[in-house]
């Protein structure tokens, strides 16, 4: 039987349900004919029909007066919409439950491929429904905000494969983050995102990271790693900037690496700020504003509501106390490097202790310190 004749058939016969099964048989209809693929307006279309064709069907006794056709007509169009809003109700339930199934398989799946504890056999074969190969190489994003939800999800998976095509990219909510799966190479999937997030969430309300692109099923570990670090660097290094790449910011997994090499130089160059009046902040705030405007007094000073003459007076003040000046070519690694592993490790208050066990004034540049 046809899709057309059986929506027909079973839609008429309805009809002729007892009235009081009918309910639960219209929500039947329903699931039944979204399980069959049929779109909400072929059901309520069949419907209205097979209500149409029982009404033109009813005999009508010459006796009968107005009143009385009237009242049968007013008793069908109750039935109707009855019978209408419960099979509307069983289809969209039908499809709400199967679209959980379908999150709750790729969400399954996602993390399987992602943290590779899952039968390489068995992967493979989902890998291949979701169109992804997994000897290609895969790049990761995430994009981290408040408020994220399937729904939203939704329709950044849907308006993604629309872009970039069916198989290309894979969304799914993990852990409160969107995570997206995206072919090695493919252009333009971050802007394409932020975009995504901006008409969903707003300007300032979200932020993306992207792992470098990796080949296999590892590299795709590797790539969420980064592109997580990378969200977690920029809470701790107060990075605003909407979308970050992990290749730009290796430098500090390489500063995290050793740590006690990183803590060691922060307390050692930047532990005398501590003796001074006020403390370090102000001075590690200064040295952090003027990195981040590559060194431009004019530029630091208006960041900071301060006069060029109080930042100068600051970075003096710095030299005075570490020996170190931003201004001096030979100290400017150093010291900016003492300045990020300082921000990484939430110095000096997570390392006072250590700050104010380490020397009160290191030997000047000059002397040999370089």
């Amino acid at each position: 039987m046809s899709e057309d004749n059986w929506l027909a058939a079973n839609c008429q016969d309805l009809l002729s349900v007892p009235a009081s099964a009918r309910r639960q048989a219209a929500v039947n209809l329903g699931a039944r004919a979204a399980d069959e693929g049929l779109t909400l307006r072929e059901l309520v279309a069949g419907l209205l029909d097979a209500i149409t064709v029982h009404w033109s069907a009813t005999p009508v006794a010459s006796t009968d007066t107005a009143v009385a056709v009237h009242s049968r007509a007013e008793t069908l169009l109750d039935t109707a919409r009855v019978l209408l809003t419960d099979a509307v109700d069983g289809y969209a339930r039908r499809n709400r439950a199967e679209l959980d199934r379908h999150d709750n398989e790729r969400a399954a799946f996602v993390n399987d491929l992602l943290t590779g504890r899952a039968d390489p056999g068995g992967l493979a074969e989902r890998a291949h429904r979701y169109g992804i190969r997994l000897s290609a190489t895969h790049t990761v994003l995430i994009a981290r905000a408040a408020g994220l939800t399937p729904g939203i999800t939704h329709r950044i998976d849907a308006a993604l494969a629309s872009r970039f095509g069916e198989g290309n990219t894979l969304t799914t909510l993990r852990d409160g983050d969107v995570v997206c799966i995206s072919a090695g190479g493919l252009r333009g999937i971050a802007a394409e995102l932020a975009h995504l997030l901006l008409t969903e969430l707003g300007a300032g309300n979200w932020q993306i990271a992207v792992g470098r692109t990796q080949p296999g099923v590892q590299g795709l570990a590797t790539s969420l790693d980064e592109a997580r670090h990378t969200l977690d660097y920029a809470v701790r290094l107060g990075f605003t900037t909407p979308v970050l790449n992990a290749a730009d910011l290796l430098v500090f997994p390489v500063l995290l690496r050793d740590r006690d090499a990183i803590t060691d130089l922060v307390t050692t160059v930047l532990g005398p700020l501590t003796t001074a009046r006020g403390g370090a902040e102000p001075y590690l705030e200064t040295l952090t504003v003027l990195f981040d405007n590559q060194g431009n007094h004019t530029a630091t000073a208006r960041q900071m509501h301060l006069s060029v003459r109080a930042i100068t007076y600051r970075l003096d003040r710095i030299r005075d106390l570490t020996g170190y000046h931003p201004g001096e070519p030979t100290q400017r690694f150093t010291l900016q490097a003492a300045v990020l592993g300082a921000r990484l490790l939430g110095w000096p208050a997570q390392v006072g202790e250590q700050a104010s066990s380490g020397p009160t004034r290191p030997a000047h540049p000059r002397d040999g310190r370089g």
